[in-house]
């Protein structure tokens, strides 16, 4: 059979087959190039956006943080602002305290001064002290009462005249007339059965005395009795028996009148 094309011809169209199967062979190098930049710009966009997303999410909590740490600030702020509040109304009534201790140990002074100076301190049988703020006074049984009785001497009635006249002085005190014996029990004659009954009805006979014979205010008097239960010294000789046995009259202020005292001037240190 003879070929329909010519040799040339069939040479030209040879040579366009080529070129074309090269440029086919180019662009799908190329397209397959572009799909694989196309995945890699994906993975990358990918990677992206979730970097972008772990960016967004993190900025909250900073703003969130931010917005909570600005609280905390502002409410540890008024918290301080209350505590050096709180400290500085704590060391107003502390000042205010020191200062009403201050006037009631003033007062205290001058009761023991007083009661030195109207008492006499040469008198061994007589004891005047203060122990934390308070006046003590200590006076021998054998001033005041003859052995195993309660009735108060004509003696004793001379002493306590000038014990009342100080308390007197001091409406906004009160004195606590204290009984003491010693350890040798106490017969009982039908009226004070022991130690107890004597201490404390010693204690209301000095009392009747001030109310009755020397005008003290009942109410600034309380009635107390210790029996044997408190001694100055061991109850071993009849020297040391002698100094337990004693009546303490304690001159302090009443408690309620000194705390009102406090009030008062923390309310005016407050205007």
């Amino acid at each position: 059979m003879t070929s329909c094309v010519s040799k040339k011809k069939y040479t030209d169209l040879e040579a366009r087959n080529k070129e074309t199967q090269d440029l086919l062979n180019t662009c799908t190098v190329k397209l397959n190039s572009c799909l694989e930049d196309k995945s890699g710009l994906s993975a990358s966009l990918a990677a992206l956006r979730d970097q972008n997303d772990h960016l967004k999410s993190t900025n909250q909590d900073l703003i969130t943080t931010s917005k909570d740490m600005t609280i905390l600030s502002t409410k540890g702020a008024q918290n301080v602002e209350k505590a050096l509040e709180s400290i500085k109304e704590k060391d107003l009534k502390i000042s205010r305290m020191q200062d009403a201790l201050t006037k009631k140990d003033s007062v205290t002074l001058a009761i023991v001064t007083s009661l030195k100076s109207a008492v006499g301190i040469s008198d061994p049988d007589i004891d005047i002290n203060v122990e934390k703020g308070v006046v003590f006074i200590q006076i021998a049984d054998k001033l005041l009462f003859k052995s195993g009785s309660y009735i108060v001497t004509d003696k004793a009635k001379a002493v306590l005249a000038k014990v009342a006249k100080v308390v007197n002085d001091k409406p906004d005190f009160e004195c606590m007339v204290e009984g003491n014996t010693d350890n040798v029990p106490f017969v009982g004659n039908g009226i004070l059965l022991d130690n107890w009954d004597l201490s404390v009805k010693r204690s209301t006979s000095i009392i009747r005395v001030l109310t009755n014979d020397l005008k003290v205010n009942p109410a600034q008097l309380i009635a107390a009795g210790r029996s044997s239960y408190i001694p100055l010294v061991g109850n071993d000789s009849a020297e040391n028996r002698a100094r337990n046995r004693r009546t303490r009259i304690v001159v302090l202020p009443k408690i309620d009148q000194f705390y009102d005292m406090i009030e008062k001037e923390m309310k005016k240190q407050q205007k």
